[in-house]
């Protein structure tokens, strides 16, 4: 049987991740606070968001942002938006 966690984004006991994805504290926060789906998710427009804005994660000021945007994913606040992104839903056919 998995591990469960009770997430922050889904408020549902949801399968936990295997080990902290983050060193440090806030690694270990996540690891209490977010299920798996819930992080696979976030890395999936964490990349989205790091391709479109063209972001150098060498840079304090990009590492910063993109940390702060993983903890308005998280708790379920607005993220910014990507105008690159179209939704496959949104798509119609010709």
């Amino acid at each position: 049987m998995s591990n469960t966690v009770f997430c922050k984004k889904y408020q549902k006991e949801l399968e936990a991740l295997a080990r902290a994805p983050l060193p440090g504290a806030k690694g270990q926060e996540v690891l209490e606070t977010v299920s798996k789906q819930a992080w696979q998710e976030w890395q999936l427009l964490q990349t989205m968001m790091i391709n479109e804005k063209q972001l150098n994660l060498m840079l304090p000021e990009s590492r910063k942002y993109v940390m702060e945007q993983m903890d308005k994913f998280f708790n379920n606040e607005e993220t910014d938006k990507l105008t690159g992104y179209v939704s496959p839903d949104d798509i119609t056919e010709l």
